[in-house]
């Protein structure tokens, strides 16, 4: 379903039965009692009405004595109506806190659910991601709200409408026929409103990245350097603009549909006054009935138009209630996989006639790969840039399925099994691994949280990777915040940031804290890293690779020339297979590519 689908009436029930659904589970004790109430104030104004009619025919009439009753009867519901309000008012903000924890948790949780990256690649779920978290966070209490008020205007307008139909039926049609515009000029605003937020979220979501990429400190060298803070300003108001302009359609679409409304509103008011003042001055009639028309005109027309103005709302909640309700429940996009295949140590990895294209509008990137890593034994994987050597760790890690072909674990279809079993089998560094803003700490034991707080798993990882020492220097050492962003409350500004080599060498950290990982990806593991920390870390990872099936990516042929095998793709397929030695002897795009790289370190002759 595209984010532009329209819902029929069935479709609108299943949602709106959705949302009250949700509603009830995340506060049902409060949602029960705030229903109570939500009725009791339908009941008030009536019953105002009702003591204010018999208190003002008591003293028309001159019955003598003081009418306490129905004094003591205004005063006791408007009491009890405020303190309600108030109550309900209470309420209403505890529910959306509990509504927001659950549709959040509900809401990541589905997101996180995918095993693979295919969704998160795509700008259209994206675009539906978006309005599932503007859903979120207000169409449960929305949706519920207009119900609420549903019920409660009900409650009043069957008991001002039975007061008006006893002293002119005409009186009571003309008041209810007066909604029945509105409530259709307002549905239809509000399913204007929803088609216009679809409409202009691509948009928002660009004026958010341009606005983020203003204030990222990765982006904050090249653009003050290139000078481009007024080139992505200038972009993210442009988009601003855009989704302004057309919000300012719908609102001035609103504007001229609610101020003909209002005066359909006051030609019913000066017509029902008109037809009952001239029956109570004809004597047909008290001066009580006048004032429960006032205040039946001012409660009804009030309620009904707050009631059209929620389902109106309700309706726009409900276009964006449908997006929550396809992130959070899909279906798995496949039956559960069995569990990841018996643990025997490092695994033969084999890739057999393996192609692979992130959809049929691109090109192959992998034309019918095959090749076969044996039990604790590396290969490296070179090629240009593009030549597919990342896709392979992609495909490896499960991250997308083969679009032909297998992936072999020992022999075991990795398609077949758990992707969350097998990868917990599995360590990576990735060429583009990521900077947590977290302690130094915290950012290492995410390689495996079961060593969260075990200080000698962390600092025997971080000496693996050749960063102990580094972190030990930081003002409070594993401790220290690696971020200039956050800060605690009360903290001092001890938060720092690391050079990308220091980021590469707590990424391999991260990765040798699985020391019970069978297989080990590195791809570019030392892309950041000085002549002197490279050399010092491929030592370190060749005994780390001993133990373990391993891939290895690398530019630097001189890093990957001590694999059991070197692996050249181009063009989407293996072109060339060996150990160095036997691609140096064949003299071919291996060959010439460790020369050319070689040559580049050859000193000139002295002149």
């Amino acid at each position: 379903m595209t984010v532009d689908d329209e819902i029929g009436t069935a479709g609108r029930l299943r949602l709106l039965a959705a949302a009250t659904a949700l509603y009830l589970r995340a506060a049902p004790a409060a949602a029960v009692l705030r229903g109570v109430l939500t009725v009791a104030g339908g009941i008030a104004p009536v019953a105002i009405a009702w003591c204010t009619k018999v208190l003002l025919d008591r003293l028309a009439h001159g019955d003598g004595g003081t009418p306490l009753w129905p004094v003591a009867g205004i005063a006791g519901v408007a009491t009890g109506w405020a303190v309600a309000n108030h109550a309900g008012r209470y309420l209403e903000q505890e529910i959306a806190r509990r509504v927001t924890l659950r549709t959040q948790l509900e809401l990541f949780t589905a997101v996180s659910r995918p095993p693979g990256l295919a969704e998160l690649e795509s700008p259209a779920f994206h675009d539906r991601l978006q309005l599932a978290r503007q859903a979120s966070q207000m169409a449960p209490a929305q949706l519920t709200g207009a119900v609420l008020s549903i019920a409660q205007t009900t409650v009043t307008t069957v008991g001002f409408t039975a007061t008006l139909a006893a002293g002119s039926p005409l009186v009571a049609g003309l008041v209810l026929l007066s909604t029945v515009p509105a409530l259709l000029a307002q549905l239809r605003l509000g399913r204007h409103r929803s088609r216009t937020l679809v409409r202009i979220t691509p948009g928002l979501r660009r004026q958010v990245f341009y606005a983020e990429l203003l204030l990222d400190m990765r982006a904050a060298k090249e653009i003050r350097l290139f000078g481009l803070a007024g080139f992505f300003r200038d972009r993210m108001l442009t988009e601003l603009r855009g989704a302004q302009a057309a919000e300012r359609d719908t609102d001035r679409l609103a504007l001229r549909v609610d101020g003909l409304l209002a005066v359909l509103a006051g030609a019913v008011s000066v017509a029902a006054l008109a037809v009952l003042t001239t029956r109570v001055c004809a004597g047909d009639g008290t001066v009580g009935d006048l004032s429960v028309l006032v205040a039946a005109l001012a409660a009804l027309q009030g309620t009904l138009a707050g009631v059209v103005a929620e389902l109106a709302a309700a309706g726009e909640s409900l276009s964006l209630f449908r997006h929550y309700t396809a992130v959070t429940a899909a279906p798995p996009a496949a039956p559960a996989p069995a569990a990841a295949p018996p643990a025997t140590g490092a695994p033969v990895i084999e890739f057999r006639d393996v192609w692979f294209r992130y959809s049929p509008a691109h090109a192959w990137i992998l034309r019918g790969v095959s090749f076969t890593v044996p039990a604790g034994h590396s290969l490296a994987l070179v090629g240009d840039n593009g030549a597919g050597k990342s896709t392979v760790v992609k495909l490896l890690c499960g991250f997308y399925p083969p679009t032909r072909g297998t992936i072999l674990w020992d022999g075991t279809d990795i398609g077949t099994v758990d992707p969350a079993a097998l990868r917990a089998r599995m360590s990576a560094v990735f060429q583009d691994c990521m900077a947590y803003e977290f302690s130094a700490a915290d950012n290492i034991a995410l390689g495996d949280l079961t060593a969260l707080g075990d200080d000698r798993r962390l600092r025997a990882a971080a000496t693996e990777a050749g960063i102990d020492e580094a972190l030990d220097r930081l003002p409070r050492g594993f401790a220290t915040p690696l971020t200039r962003t956050f800060n605690d409350p009360g903290d001092t500004d001890d938060g720092v940031a690391l050079s990308g080599g220091q980021w590469q060498r707590l990424a391999l950290a991260r990765a040798a804290l699985r020391d019970r990982a069978e297989l080990l990806i590195l791809d570019e593991p030392s892309s950041g890293l000085d002549v002197y920390a490279e050399h010092e870390i491929h030592r370190r990872l060749t005994a780390l690779r001993g133990r373990r099936t391993c891939l290895l990516i690398s530019h630097r042929l001189n890093a990957v020339r001590d694999a059991d095998a070197i692996a050249v793709l181009n063009g989407g397929v293996i072109a060339e297979h060996g150990t160095h030695a036997m691609l140096m002897r064949a003299d071919g795009t291996y060959a010439d590519m460790f020369r050319l790289q070689a040559g580049g370190y050859q000193m000139e002759p002295v002149q």
